[in-house]
């Protein structure tokens, strides 16, 4: 027999979150998500355990630990996976391997409703509000509430190269903290390379982040013009290529991509279209063509998911959006490869995809700010952010370790 052994629930503050600490009514639907969880258990495996601490028979099977059922089924019924993630952080339910629970969800994610049932799915699940999207105004409200929380946070789980996107794995090279920071090197190096990004590339990067894919483009002898709307990311990242002494060859700016001006040798942006939204793509892919000079390069780095997949998800609200990633969709590479031909005179050259590592990537990060609570803590972060970050981290690991998700780099060349 195994014992079953998960932190106690949060103490959850009203006025911090208030739909955390809200438990809502759900009258006859909270019966039918109870059946759901049954059907769960049933059909797919899943030990579902009420109680905590208690021996379990559950083998090898995910299991899904329910401390507050009635909880729990209350916000499944009332809103869907927001109410599934809610309760996480709320401490009404958790799992000893909390990401092998949501990767055999993942799995079957189709085949949760019952087919008759699917249908209203679309009816029934909350729609995205009009706030969420990605005017001037709006992206940078977004970005602010995900990036300027504080720089010190994400020092916590990232290297120390503070690259917050898919590292690339040499093969069998070991997936461990000690090798992560040479794996974010060969990634940016891989689509530098691509843009043909060499000594006197005049070299445009969308998305700053920290700064490292520019400081690495700068040893190389290109001239860099970076922008970001996190004035955290642009502050640090301007520190930090000072510090190189890099600061004659790298600007960094407080800047839409809508706004910049002239043309470049070279445009990367890793990560960052995802932020876009689908309402402002065709903005963005003309802004990849009208900014690269004829005869230059892009490199895009994306997160994708299957067509079918983001057009039935492209107008629903989600936990990831209310609690992370505000205004965001991830595009397939169907709506890449279209944007590109409908918007631009860029061309597709070389393309490769590395989901995997993006899986044990967000392992090592999810590793890396679990052992780092009591730093966590100290920075003003609660239990219930805590909570918040290792289910967004794990949910986000098991999309890609279940196949949903995918990462993609594309170099594009523009017609002379």
């Amino acid at each position: 027999m195994n014992t079953i052994s998960t932190p106690p629930p949060p103490t959850v503050d009203a006025q911090r979150w208030p739909d955390v600490a809200r438990v809502p009514a759900a009258g006859v639907r909270a019966r039918l998500a109870r059946l759901l969880t049954r059907r769960v258990s049933e059909r797919f495996g899943v030990h579902v355990h009420v109680g905590d601490g208690e021996p379990t028979g559950g083998g090898e099977a995910p299991v899904l630990l329910l401390r507050d059922p009635d909880a729990f089924h209350r916000r499944l019924a009332a809103d869907g996976l927001i109410g599934l993630g809610e309760s996480y952080m709320a401490g009404e339910w958790d799992s000893p391997d909390l990401v092998g629970l949501l990767t055999a969800l993942a799995r079957v994610y189709e085949d949760l409703v019952p087919r008759p049932l699917q249908p209203l799915r679309h009816v029934t699940l909350p729609r995205r509000p009009a706030s969420e999207r990605n005017t001037r105004g709006g992206a940078k409200r977004h970005v602010s509430h995900h990036y300027d929380q504080s720089n010190d946070l994400f020092a916590t789980f990232l290297d120390p190269t503070m690259t917050y996107s898919s590292a690339l794995f040499a093969p069998d090279e070991p997936r461990t903290r000690a090798t992560l920071a040479g794996a974010q090197g060969r990634k940016i190096d891989r689509l530098l390379d691509g843009a043909g990004v060499t000594s006197g590339t005049e070299l445009l990067e969308i998305g700053t982040g920290w700064g490292e894919l520019a400081l690495r483009a700068a040893r190389r002898g290109a001239r860099v013009t970076s922008v970001t709307l996190s004035a955290e990311q642009r502050d640090l990242a301007r520190e930090r290529v000072a510090a190189a002494g890099l600061s004659d060859l790298v600007t960094v700016e407080l800047c839409d991509y809508r706004d910049v001006t002239g043309a470049y040798d070279a445009v990367v942006s890793v990560e960052m279209i995802e932020a876009v939204g689908d309402l402002y793509w065709p903005v963005y892919f003309t802004a990849l063509g009208r900014l690269t000079r004829p005869g230059g390069r892009v490199g895009l780095q994306s997160i994708t998911m299957g067509h079918a997949m983001m057009r039935a998800s492209r107008g629903s609200y989600t936990w990831m959006h209310k609690y992370v990633f505000p205004g965001g969709l991830i595009p397939s590479a169907t709506v890449i490869e279209r944007e590109l031909r409908e918007r631009t005179s860029l061309e597709i050259v070389d393309r490769t995809a590395f989901g995997a590592d993006y899986a044990d990537t967000l392992r090592l990060w999810r590793e890396a700010f679990e052992g780092a609570a009591d730093r966590v803590a100290a920075l003003g972060f609660d239990d219930v952010f805590r909570r918040m970050w290792t289910f967004y981290l794990s949910y986000c690991e098991a999309g890609f370790r279940a196949g949903m998700l995918d990462v993609e780099q594309f170099v594009m060349e523009r017609r002379a």
